[in-house]
């Protein structure tokens, strides 16, 4: 069984895959392509990433991938605990630069399946977190972007209680408005 809730985005979706447990843990299918084409849900992935952040605080996005190498992704918690975004980067959305959040983690099982032309990331709110997820495509470097997982025109409330741990290249990402997304609504 697989609970699947609409967003505030349109294409955003939080999945909740059913949890089998016992007195040994508990057994889940966290990918079923014939489960998810039941909900509407045909993404094809091609690449799995396993992302470990040590200390709890660190902030990794708001990042995407451009056409022709653009990303969709199925993100889960493997341990631990993580605050998961996304942002509408399609020009002419009526959700422009809007963002919704959920704590993903070990202990809900909750996935955030992100369509193209929405920026990611997440802030781990636990040691040593855990993030596991599928992308739609392979990963191009030359088509790799980021936008400032701060900036104050998207007001994402990260609810950290310390400064962000944050790579080179997140703390010199763009803000929005500086930013020319390659990405268009279609209604």
């Amino acid at each position: 069984m697989l609970t699947v809730t609409e967003t505030a985005l349109a294409g955003v979706l939080l999945l909740e895959p059913r949890r089998f447990g016992d007195h040994r843990g508990f057994f889940c299918e966290s990918w079923n392509k014939s489960r998810m084409a039941e909900h509407g849900i045909d993404t094809e992935f091609v690449q799995d990433n396993h992302s470990l952040s040590k200390e709890a605080g660190t902030v990794r996005g708001l990042h995407f991938q451009s056409p022709p190498h653009a990303q969709a992704k199925l993100v889960r918690c493997g341990r631990g605990a993580l605050f998961d975004v996304a942002v509408d980067i399609r020009k002419g959305s009526p959700t422009y630069g809007k963002w919704v959040g959920y704590e993903l983690s070990f202990e809900n099982g909750k996935q955030l399946l992100i369509p193209e032309g929405f920026l990611h990331g997440f802030a781990a709110l636990t040691p040593e977190t855990e993030i596991i997820y599928k992308c739609s495509d392979y990963y191009a470097s030359e088509c790799d972007g980021a936008v400032r997982f701060d900036d104050p025109d998207i007001g994402i409330d990260w609810g950290l209680d310390r400064d962000p741990i944050l790579s080179e290249k997140d703390a010199a990402a763009p803000l929005l408005r500086d930013f020319e997304t390659p990405f268009s609504y279609v209604d």
